[in-house]
């Protein structure tokens, strides 16, 4: 059985990272560069990298602020924000990431999921979505609603058949993001994460709310094979954040399988 995966998010604005709540409220951390550089010694096994506001002001993401970040890590890192088109894919794939996460453009133009599938393997190709708990409609059944631009527009789109849609065209992974969860520490919302996981045959992460260890292992349980975490890592809201091996030795405890940290020389 293959280990799960505790992956550091960073979203990025103006070129710094910042923690949000719902989706708001965006406080200063740090530099990417340098944050991703202590959790890739502190072996997290993988980092994911938002450019926040590129796909809102239609411009490119940033590329210095991976090329920085990449080079400092040794870990698989995703990336995500004002992609575009197969240049821009091609653009950050050079710059140092080894996935592409797609999440906007994805929606108004679906056919970049399986252009990037194509040209560069369904393994580069992540579908993040933004998930947001509404009533349930004929047409949103699962009863949530997939919102794009940092949840600022709302689609009318069914969280599940978007996922199914999203394997159906070459996703080859799918990131539930929930809008609800996201930086309260409240736990992943499972209802939505374990609907994906069953509807799918992709590796699907949780992410939006971790607040405690036993929320990953809860995501875990149901079928997630990676969890998003970054309060718990670095937020300036948390009163005693956790180091990577902290929180692998927590669930290491809980009976999850998890990839082993390396002991300093």
């Amino acid at each position: 059985m293959l280990a799960n995966r505790l992956i550091a998010c960073f979203d990025v604005k103006d070129g710094r990272v910042t923690k949000a709540q719902q989706f708001q409220d965006n406080i200063d951390v740090g530099d990417p560069a340098e944050l991703a550089d202590r959790l890739y010694h502190e072996d997290v096994d993988e980092i994911v990298i938002y450019d926040i506001m590129a796909s809102a002001q239609k411009r490119q993401i940033d590329l210095e602020m991976v090329r920085k970040a990449a080079h400092r890590t040794f870990v698989p890192l995703t990336v995500g924000g004002g992609i575009r088109h197969l240049e821009d894919m091609h653009a950050v794939l050079r710059a140092g990431a080894e996935k592409i996460s797609i999440d906007s453009m994805a929606v108004r133009k679906p056919e970049i999921i399986t252009q990037g599938s194509v040209e560069f393997g369904r393994q580069c190709i992540v579908l993040s979505m933004q998930v947001k708990r509404v009533d349930v409609t004929p047409s949103i059944p699962s009863g949530y609603e997939i919102a794009i631009d940092g949840a600022r527009t709302y689609t009318g789109m069914d969280a599940v058949e978007w996922a199914k849609r999203g394997q159906d065209l070459g996703a080859g992974e799918i990131v539930v993001n929930s809008i609800d969860r996201d930086g309260t520490g409240a736990g992943y919302d499972l209802d939505i994460t374990g609907m994906i996981t069953e509807a799918v045959s992709l590796p699907v992460i949780a992410s939006g709310g971790a607040g405690l260890v036993s929320h990953v292992s809860d995501a875990f349980a149901i079928g997630a094979t990676g969890a998003i975490v970054s309060s718990m890592l670095y937020s300036p809201r948390v009163e005693h954040t956790l180091s990577v091996e902290e929180m692998k030795a927590q669930l290491v405890e809980l009976g999850e399988r998890v990839r082993p940290v390396h002991s300093a020389d």
